[in-house]
């Protein structure tokens, strides 16, 4: 209930606020926002304000922080791709960029963040620095992740029923009816003990073709094995491993398939090119099944000092897989498998379509997370 004494004070306080200039009262605003760190860059990206909201989230003090780069708040993963000033010229052309990845606390710990940064202009439209705005999403980063797991998990154990259908499938259709065949021709021959001329040339016949029979038996156990682990992948690294499934997709589906290598002699550890050779081979696979119009695939392996990256893509109709499972549908096993295999390796992973036509799937992991022989420095 209003008082006589409320109604009087009223007015004089919107007067004393009416008496502070509006930027200041904007300043007192955002620098008592707590769930924002809300800032301001100068063109080049060093920091020039700083907010209650800031100092929560990213642990600096503004004594600490002003006239720092913003890229201190990056992983060294994303520095090295200069990510921050990528960012910077994206808004700085379009006006406005909106990002989500990891961020950077003072203490060393990683964030999952939402960051909005706008470009600032004086009147004759000269840029004069950026506004950032991030938001700390870490604990829906967790459960989206946790969901995403569990998900994958359901595919990887249903991906893993179907390849065990499939060895059950050749091992009984085909390898089980070669050695039923072989066990008939053994079987005939120790019937007929016969020493003619006639039954001599019939048993080098049959003999022949139990010959045969085995030579297709060993071939089946091979291709077998080779689906499961190649051995080249052991004997001879990963480059002669891609040689030969690209060579080998290519034979089975009529597809030019170009294999382009430029890895300045990396040394690949094992889980490396086990991780490097499984992706190819899924990422051929997403072709197969999904890119049917498809006349040729490029796979491109390329490595510098700080990343090596990866690139797919063929130039067929668009694969119908997003990099991100939509909201009730778990993701594609070929493509969530991908991500997942680069997630490990610590790189970043992007698909879609070709402005020109197709469809590519592009990676970049750290050289140091796949390499044996780590440059100095790195």
């Amino acid at each position: 209930m209003d008082t006589n004494a409320d109604r009087l004070r009223k007015p004089a306080s919107d007067a004393a606020i009416a008496h502070v200039p509006v930027e200041e009262r904007y300043r007192t605003l955002v620098d008592a926002i707590q769930d924002y760190a809300i800032f301001l860059l100068d063109p080049t990206g060093h920091i020039a304000s700083w907010n209650a909201g800031a100092q929560r989230i990213k642990g600096y003090h503004a004594d600490e922080i002003i006239g720092q780069h913003f890229s201190v708040f990056y992983p060294a993963e994303a520095i090295a791709q200069n990510y921050p000033g990528e960012e910077l010229k994206r808004a700085a052309a379009l006006g406005r960029w909106e990002d989500e990845g990891w961020r950077i606390r003072k203490d060393g710990s990683r964030f999952w963040a939402n960051v909005v940064i706008t470009a600032l202009r004086d009147e004759d439209g000269d840029l004069i620095g950026f506004a950032k705005v991030t938001r700390d999403l870490t604990e829906r980063e967790r459960l989206k992740q946790l969901e995403y797991a569990s998900e994958l998990a359901s595919r990887v154990e249903a991906t893993r029923e179907e390849e065990k259908k499939r060895i059950a499938r050749e091992l009984h259709d085909d390898l089980g009816q070669q050695l039923t065949a072989l066990k008939m021709i053994i079987t005939g021959l120790l019937a007929d003990d016969s020493t003619t001329p006639e039954a001599l040339a019939y048993a080098r016949e049959r003999t022949l073709a139990m010959s045969h029979a085995i030579d297709h038996a060993l071939a089946s156990v091979r291709r077998l094995a080779a689906g499961l682990r190649p051995t080249i992948l052991d004997d001879l690294g990963l480059l002669p491993a891609l040689d030969w499934l690209v060579t080998d997709f290519g034979q089975h589906t009529g597809l030019r398939v170009a294999l382009i290598c430029n890895t300045h002699t990396v040394a690949f550890n094992d889980a490396a090119s086990t991780a490097l050779f499984r992706i190819v081979q899924e990422g051929l696979t997403n072709v197969a099944r999904h890119a049917t119009s498809a006349t040729k695939v490029v796979v491109d392996l390329r490595c510098d000092r700080a990343n090596c990256e990866l690139a797919i893509h063929n130039d067929g109709a668009v694969v119908t897989h997003s990099t991100k499972p939509a909201a009730g549908r778990p993701p594609s096993s070929g493509i969530a498998g991908i991500r997942e295999r680069v997630r490990r390796l610590g790189g970043t992973f992007a698909a879609g379509p070709l402005a020109q036509g197709g469809y590519r799937i592009q990676l970049s992991i750290p050289r140091k997370a796949i390499a044996l022989d780590v440059p100095s420095g790195q």
